[in-house]
């Protein structure tokens, strides 16, 4: 097990790093259906096996047999080799993978308070395991011998690389630091896990505290909902044992998409507010800042200890984009046109707005509701009219699947024979078009309590080389759940994240390396989002909409005229979408910007955000961030800390990339073949930037960015 495994799945997944199975462990308890491998198809979980009381005995073992493995490496007498020594490093953890693949799935997707309060009491423990390995002197005097003689190993690309890496990770999780310095190092890690895996369970608790409750007598204030939504808010009252009326739930992000439809303003409100005030302890609720301020404290010490100015400096020192001053460089080269097309968008709304008499300028819980009126008086595209031609089912199996088996050659063939987690998940066979399997793909769409906010890819099994595993992914979004009976009908905003998230899927599913810590997704971040961005892009390409949107009860496919206003309104609002994601990007970077000295206990989260928007000039009210401090999961519970430029720095790779497609053909079998290959298949195994160049014959060009989001205009104000 590469140690960045281990690192990767203490927090919440967004994608996940690799690993793999080495075979049965020598185990105590023949009857917990981890400590063998699981006799499923492609060693997919044994959900129906499993049960709560595995996990910790199963932890337990697996990290006693993990460090066994590690110190019988460390101390053989052999000289060290690449196969003794990297490649043994490989070959280990296979019980301590195989648990925490599955746990930490579930602590994302279909969590309860005993798999939280284990969680708790696990996250330290792994980041003490993780450090018994990473600062382990005698491993890394190996790894250092080997990285010191590489030029004379005759190593291939691939085995180069893992090398060099491997040190690389080593050296950036302390090994060259003196035994009192290891010791503190070993004390933030501990820290750090249990205040990620705090914050984190806050914000579950946080989304149940912080839903609209609305009596029935009030129901009015609803107006302007679907029935079919209203029915489902009904349903979300009753389950949580309200006598009646109706229960909002709020969403992962700062903007609430049910805004853009209700009617009132102070309902608008008083939703918006409870999104954006979350987390900061209102009326004895949760408060997350004294969470966040000592893990900026303890990350910026971190950084410190292993020589570098900040935690931005070390987080993204092995990205492509190197440094935060890069990241930057490419950021505040967006926010001009950003920010003039955000208020040229302002003041539409705002004109909207006086036409239907409503006095004073635009307020965040206006934008979304005027902006739609600004759209469907645009493009004279009602939303309400357009759900109902995108069927959930209809856009995975005739939008999703079709255009992966266009560009790629593969199927997805549903089973209903795999024991699962929860009764809305599905199972898919991947095959390839010479009918070999490739993998097995899980959906778990819809929305509910114990699922955090978010869609993101994991997967149960990685694929590998060494051992000929065959990857298990498994794809999560929270698309809102019906009412008893009706369809799942979604906005285009979840079909495009449907997209995207295969995007993922098949990034770890088309895997084609010997080592399995270079599989799939194991690539920089500010790389990783490159596929998936990619993929999103099919969505709305003519032939895959003329195949997925058909009207779920009439059959009849879209108008002609309405998908063309759909395509010709892709790039509405486009200003204000790209202003709240950059004004996340810098409260993450100031935040990891801050120096050991800088990081002081008596930081005020809320003025921090103030300054840190306005030195960016990201600070207009009416467009406050995509997430603020208190609920930025990606940064303070996620993998994306300083590193949440990276969605920005990967569409920039994804733009470039479909607008050359665009010109070699587009929406065919050589074009996603020769993608499939030189991308998709390569996981970590090559330079990040390399492989795309290779593949795109140049550097990209932030151009095919900026006309992507309909930002390439002169605007005047």
């Amino acid at each position: 097990m590469n140690i960045y495994t281990i690192l990767t799945l203490l927090p919440m997944l967004l994608f996940t790093t690799t690993s793999f199975d080495k075979g049965p462990a020598t185990t105590p308890d023949g009857e917990n259906p981890f400590f063998t491998k699981s006799e499923l198809p492609l060693q997919a979980p044994d959900f129906d096996a499993i049960e709560i009381a595995h996990y910790m005995p199963a932890f337990e073992e697996g990290m006693r047999i993990h460090l066994e493995e590690i110190e019988a490496i460390a101390m053989q007498d052999e000289e060290p080799s690449f196969e003794n020594t990297i490649v043994a490093m490989e070959m280990s953890g296979s019980l301590l993978t195989r648990v925490q693949r599955v746990f930490f799935n579930l602590t994302s997707s279909h969590t309860n308070e005993e798999l939280q309060k284990i969680q708790a009491e696990i996250s330290p423990k792994l980041a003490v395991h993780s450090d018994n390995i990473s600062l382990n002197a005698d491993l890394f005097q190996r790894i250092e011998t080997l990285y010191n003689n590489r030029n004379n190993l005759e190593l291939d690309e691939q085995s180069l690389k893992l090398l060099e890496d491997t040190r690389r990770g080593f050296v950036r999780s302390g090994a060259l630091l003196s035994e009192e310095e290891k010791q503190r190092m070993r004390e933030i890690n501990e820290r750090m896990s249990s205040l990620t895996t705090e914050f984190s369970q806050n914000l579950l608790k946080i989304t149940q505290e912080r839903a609209v409750y609305v009596p029935e007598e009030d129901a009015d204030m609803l107006d302007g909902l679907s029935e079919g939504r209203l029915a489902a808010a009904k349903e979300a009252a009753a389950s949580k044992d309200y006598e009646n009326g109706y229960l909002i739930s709020i969403t992962n992000t700062t903007r609430q998409p049910i805004l853009k439809d209700l009617h009132n303003r102070k309902m608008r409100q008083t939703i918006w507010e409870a999104s954006a005030e979350r987390g900061i302890g209102q009326q004895e609720g949760i408060d997350n800042r004294p969470l966040i301020k000592e893990m900026v404290k303890l990350r910026a010490e971190r950084a410190a200890l292993l020589g570098y100015d900040n935690y931005a400096a070390y987080a993204l020192e092995p990205q492509t984009a190197k440094s935060p001053e890069n990241a930057l460089d490419m950021l505040t080269g967006l926010v001009p046109a950003v920010v003039s097309n955000t208020k040229l968008e302002a003041r539409e709304i705002e004109e909207m707005m006086q036409s239907e008499g409503v006095e004073g300028g635009v307020m965040p819980w206006d934008w979304a509701y005027y902006a739609e009126k600004v759209r469907k008086a645009k493009y004279d595209i009602d939303q309400s009219q357009v759900r109902p031609y995108f069927e959930l089912n209809r856009v995975l199996e005739d939008g999703v699947f079709y255009t992966m088996n266009r560009l790629y050659g593969v199927t997805f063939e549903e089973r209903f024979d795999l024991p699962l987690y929860h009764e809305d998940v599905r199972t898919f066979d991947v095959m390839d078009e010479d009918g070999e399997q490739i993998g097995l793909f899980y959906a778990d769409y819809v929305a509910r309590d114990s699922k955090r906010g978010g869609a993101w890819m994991s997967s149960f099994v990685s694929q590998n080389g060494l051992t000929g595993d065959k990857p298990v992914i498994v794809n999560v979004l929270n698309v809102e759940p019906p009412a008893e009976g009706e369809p799942t009908l979604v906005t285009f905003d979840n079909v495009t994240t449907l997209f995207h998230e295969v995007g993922h899927g098949v990034h770890g599913l088309f895997s084609k390396v010997m080592y399995p810590s270079q599989a799939g997704t194991s690539v920089p971040r500010d790389f990783v989002e490159f596929p998936s961005t990619f993929e999103e892009d099919w969505a709305i390409h003519p032939e895959v909409l003329e195949n997925y949107a058909y009207h779920y009860e009439t059959e009849e496919p879209i108008p002609a005229d309405l998908l063309q206003r759909l395509i010709d309104a892709r790039n509405f609002n486009q200003g204000f979408d790209t202003y709240e994601y950059l004004a996340a990007t810098m409260l993450d970077l100031e935040w990891h910007m801050l120096s050991e000295e800088e990081a002081a206990d008596d930081i005020d989260v809320e003025a921090f955000e103030a300054a840190a928007l306005a030195k960016y000039n990201l600070d207009l009210p009416a467009v406050p961030p995509r997430y603020r401090s208190p609920y930025f999961a990606h940064v303070f519970a996620g993998g994306y800390s300083a590193n949440y430029y990276a969605y920005m720095w990967s569409e920039v790779l994804a733009a470039d990339a479909f607008a050359f497609m665009g010109t070699q053909g587009g929406l065919n079998r050589e074009n996603g073949m020769r993608y499939r290959e030189m991308i998709l298949s390569k996981g970590g195994s090559r330079d990040a930037m390399e492989m795309y160049r290779e593949f795109r014959g140049a550097d990209p060009d932030v151009k095919h960015l900026l006309k992507r989001r309909g930002l390439d205009k002169e605007v005047e104000l």
